[in-house]
């Protein structure tokens, strides 16, 4: 299936940054309130169901030929866009 980009933007911020975004990130899910992200002249809107698939992923990527590679942590919630929010629930996940 194609992938169509609706928002992107990447730039270096402070850890203490990051947290207070996805606080606001997870703020807006407990609530149950749309996300609406913005950077510059970008903006969209998303209403994530309430029980979207939760991906969560640590990545090692090593440039071709050797040298310093990239560490990468990703968070990621799908549903299809005729999501009701029902599905199964999987409690096995933690953070330390």
């Amino acid at each position: 299936m194609p992938e169509e980009v609706l928002f992107e933007t990447e730039r270096r911020m402070d850890r203490t940054d990051v947290a207070s975004y996805l606080r606001t990130v997870a703020e807006k899910l407990e609530s149950g309130g749309d996300i609406t992200l913005s950077a510059g002249d970008q903006s969209v809107t998303l209403d994530p169901p309430t029980q979207p698939t939760f991906e969560v992923k640590a990545e090692r990527e090593t440039p071709t030929g050797g040298g310093t590679g990239e560490l990468s942590i990703e968070f990621e919630l799908e549903w299809d866009e005729d999501d009701s929010g029902g599905g199964e629930t999987d409690t096995g996940l933690g953070i330390e």
